[in-house]
């Protein structure tokens, strides 16, 4: 893939990655933290944790997030591919159930030449934003066992406002749907080994907007997609201009959207407690 014409996601920057940064905020590969993450869906975490690597920058420029320093790439430090597989390797020795790369598309060429040097033994995940190029998920489809992606806003106004992408659903919808063709495999524990979860974080003032969201995952994805619903919005980030993120979701509309769900039939479905908000939860970063 070109680094010197950057098109790698949607945003097509053109940047020259070699001699700058692009649109993602991020030059070479980057990270921020790695280890045995315990807070993840129960299926992914599992007993001994998700062997997760933050990488920094983004696509994205989501006013509300809660690892803004990450996503802006305000720190971090530049590694190489082969110190990425040393890293899998790492990881894998702690007994991490999986390798989960966290904000990873802008990187997807780094991480090819990654699993080239070392593939993990353990499934890996895709944890992403959404905003992403089905050309570049091809790329790293084959070293991908799960995807968990986001689904932030249906409507383009809210995209707009939020996250500065009018078409975030447009692009992310059709994304999803190529993930969606990984197939669903679960040990008898209960640990996934295959598949596709689909997160969505409940904000403030958008329940309307949720409920959107559920109706195209309940009308457009296979069954044997779950759908991870999040209630552990916090104010964070460059939310002064925004005062309706000021404050949590509340419990009554976490539980409006929660029995949207109910109604909608859909099954495979994860429920965050409510004292899951706060900046408590927010890593502690390594570089």
């Amino acid at each position: 893939m070109d680094m010197q014409n950057c098109k790698i996601c949607p945003v097509e920057c053109g940047a020259n990655r070699n001699e700058r940064a692009g649109a993602c905020g991020a030059q070479g590969l980057k990270i921020a933290k790695y280890y045995l993450h315990p807070f993840e869906e129960p299926c992914i975490s599992f007993e001994k944790g998700s062997g997760t690597i933050f990488f920094c920058g983004c696509n994205l420029r989501c006013a509300f997030c809660q690892n803004y320093e990450v996503s802006r790439a305000k720190r971090g430090k530049e590694i190489s591919p082969s110190e990425l597989a040393d890293i899998f390797k790492e990881l894998e020795g702690m007994g991490a159930e999986n390798i989960s790369l966290v904000t990873p598309s802008h990187f997807v060429s780094y991480l090819v030449s990654a699993f080239e040097i070392y593939k993990p033994k353990i499934p890996v995940v895709y944890n992403t934003g959404s905003y992403e190029k089905i050309e570049t998920l091809r790329l790293i489809d084959p070293y991908v066992d799960i995807y968990l992606p986001d689904m932030k806003f249906y409507s383009p106004t809210l995209s707009l406002r939020y996250l500065g992408k009018a078409d975030y659903f447009e692009v992310a919808s059709k994304a999803i749907a190529f993930m969606a063709n990984k197939p669903l495999k679960m040990t008898t524990e209960g640990k996934m080994l295959s598949g596709l979860i689909v997160r969505h974080l409940v904000m403030p003032f958008c329940v309307s907007d949720s409920k959107a969201v559920l109706k195209w995952f309940a009308r457009e994805l296979p069954n044997h997609a779950y759908l991870s619903l999040m209630s552990q919005y916090t104010p964070f980030g460059e939310i002064e201009g925004f005062p309706e993120l000021s404050r949590p979701v509340t419990a009554r509309e976490y539980e409006t959207v929660v029995q949207t769900a109910f109604e909608l039939g859909i099954e495979n479905l994860f429920l965050q407690e409510r004292g899951s908000s706060g900046q408590s939860y927010i890593p502690k970063w390594d570089f």
